[in-house]
């Protein structure tokens, strides 16, 4: 419920800004882009809505807050790069979903997923990331040709991947083990890379 207010800054504990993004991430990854409200992140940061906007403006501007990638290609390429060429599809495949298994990255992974299907605000962060960001990086290292299709092509697998593991949770696909995804996923994104 809006409570009225006098001028000045809203009140609010030296912690409400985390709080509010911690709850635009449940709500837009659990409603997408379209159904999540400055109203219902306000109501499960337990803050007024005055404080949200005072914080970060508008919802476009919260989403972008909140869709903060928590991966680091700049940290990761190189790592995946190390090692053996003909098993940087597997490391590709590695990295991301080890990364999914941690919390933070999972919750905003999966609404970055889920605003991309519902919307247009949440498509361009994830596959920013996934084809410019980590793929074609690769692809630029490794002196590929067409590496833009090819890192394309790759983030295509690897999203879809994501898309019905973590948002889907499509049948024994949500529980395999990451070992055995890579064995059979690496391959396919080593060759759109490489062949």
């Amino acid at each position: 419920m809006a409570t009225s207010r006098g001028r000045g800054r809203p009140k609010g504990g030296s912690d409400s800004r985390m709080r509010i993004i911690a709850a635009a991430v449940e709500e837009f990854g659990e409603r997408g882009y379209e159904g999540a409200t400055i109203r219902s992140i306000a109501e499960r940061a337990g803050v007024d809505s005055a404080l949200v906007h005072h914080y970060f403006g508008t919802k476009a501007d919260l989403f972008a807050e909140a869709a903060g990638m928590p991966l680091r290609p700049d940290v990761a390429v190189p790592a995946i790069l190390a090692g053996p060429r003909d098993e940087v599809g597997a490391r590709v495949v590695r990295f991301v979903l080890e990364s999914f298994e941690r919390d933070e990255v999972r919750r905003r992974g999966v609404m970055l997923l889920r605003a991309a299907v519902g919307g247009k605000l949440g498509a361009p962060v994830l596959v920013g990331f996934l084809s410019r960001e980590l793929l074609s990086r690769i692809a630029a290292h490794l002196d590929v040709a067409d590496g833009e299709l090819r890192a394309s092509l790759a983030a295509s697998q690897i999203g879809g991947l994501l898309m019905t593991r973590y948002v889907l949770r499509l049948g024994v696909l949500a529980d395999a083990p990451i070992d055995e995804l890579v064995a059979r996923i690496g391959p396919t994104v080593q060759r759109y890379l490489f062949e």
